[in-house]
């Protein structure tokens, strides 16, 4: 399963390693800072659709299982990554050229809507009940490891074909190999079997989960995610444009400056979950809450004024365990708050949700932020203001590490 995981994230964030010249095929502007603009607004527009995919993916998978709804998701991301991956660009057909590459970031985010609940509940699900947390880690452990295959891809290509060449078609290579490998995902998918809980509630009388509390979980379940939201899509996903741009790292320095922190995330995420299963899992939550509200600013004005490669690489790695802290203990958090029938419904709907405001247009809101404020620092306050709202709703969160699944 985190296989097939890693594959559909892989898919997911190629778009956006490779933003910048995305930008000038797509979205042609004299002003540089208008087409970064228009790219990461189609990057968020993707994120528009995953609580759509949530949703119906969810309600999907809580009728009909587990393991249909994630074979129906990773279908979907091969498709639409393999469609920008041959997409004519601006130049040869106009407006058609970005009205399609929407459509396809649309069906990315519809499959991705589906896909972190899924996946999230069906490796919990298997877990046993003293190891949900370890087991949950590998969830955004793998979600890593599928930016980590696409970042170092990235700086791979920009490293052997060169900028020119890499500017004119070599963009394309990372979608293509995205379609190409996403039927690994769905054979990695098919050969197991569905889950217990599922199985359980499944031949149960039904019960109904009432509206109201159901609703109450994922208005919980939207503020406490918040937080790793921004951090990922700010520190990950914007950075390697953020530090080209106002650290004077070249292309591939920043690249291959995301790829460490993206390995050294995935590898905190793991130690988080495993300890989750020990001290619970607001401890190390909030620990992360707390770093991020009182380190954010100083470790971001750390990577301005000639900052260098080395500096840089270390505040993106020290960035990446407080980050991971959080992370690691979140999917056991998220699929023990909702009942098992209305799980995926509830749980990829609330976190899909908090991902399209926090997560999806952080690049774009970090872009226009420094253009209004003319201060590349203003980010960190994006940073803190999402702390403040993850911060209360993770203290208010009853400890289940060590009850059994609803």
């Amino acid at each position: 399963m985190a296989v097939g995981n890693m594959l559909e994230w892989y898919d997911f964030a190629v778009y956006a390693y490779l933003a910048a010249i995305i930008g000038k095929h797509f979205f042609p502007s004299a002003d540089e800072n208008t087409s970064l603009l228009s790219t990461f607004a189609a990057f968020g527009i993707g994120f528009v659709a995953r609580p759509l995919g949530g949703m119906l993916i969810g309600r999907f998978g809580d009728k009909h299982g587990r393991k249909p709804a994630l074979l129906l998701t990773v279908g979907l991301m091969a498709i639409g990554t393999g469609l920008i991956g041959v997409l004519p660009t601006y130049s040869a057909i106009g407006i058609a050229a970005p009205a399609l590459l929407v459509l396809a970031r649309l069906l990315q985010g519809f499959s991705a809507g589906g896909e972190w609940g899924g996946s999230a509940s069906f490796i919990v699900e298997w877990a046993g009940p003293r190891q949900r947390g370890f087991f949950g880690s590998f969830h955004p452990a793998s979600v890593f490891a599928g930016l980590l295959v696409g970042s170092g891809v990235t700086a791979l290509l920009n490293s052997g074909l060169g900028p020119e060449t890499m500017d004119s078609w070599g963009w394309r290579i990372p979608f293509l190999l995205g379609a190409l490998i996403g039927p690994l995902g769905m054979l990695a998918r098919k050969g197991v079997q569905e889950t217990p809980a599922f199985q359980r509630a499944d031949g149960e009388p039904s019960v109904l989960v009432q509206p109201i509390i159901l609703w109450k979980l994922m208005l919980h379940a939207f503020c406490f995610a918040a937080m790793q939201s921004v951090v990922v899509y700010i520190f990950l996903s914007y950075f390697p444009t953020f530090i080209q741009k106002y650290a004077g790292l070249s292309r591939s320095e920043a690249l291959w400056s995301s790829t460490i922190a993206t390995a050294t995330i995935a590898l905190s995420c793991l130690a988080s979950g495993a300890l989750s299963d020990v001290i619970g899992r607001k401890k190390p939550m909030l620990l992360s809450c707390l770093a991020f509200l009182l380190l954010s600013y100083p470790l971001l004005h750390a990577t301005l004024g000639g900052a260098g490669f080395g500096r840089i690489v270390l505040i993106q790695m020290v960035v990446s365990v407080l980050g991971g802290l959080f992370l690691g203990a979140m999917p056991a958090a998220l699929v023990e708050m909702f009942p098992t029938k209305g799980r995926l419904f509830g749980l990829s709907t609330a976190y899909n949700l908090s991902s399209m405001v926090f997560g999806g247009f952080a690049p774009f809101i970090a872009t226009w932020l420094i253009g209004w404020t003319g201060s590349p620092m203003s980010l960190a306050f994006f940073v803190i203001a999402s702390a403040l709202i993850s911060t209360p709703a993770v203290a208010m969160l009853r400890e289940t590490a060590h009850d059994r699944l609803q």
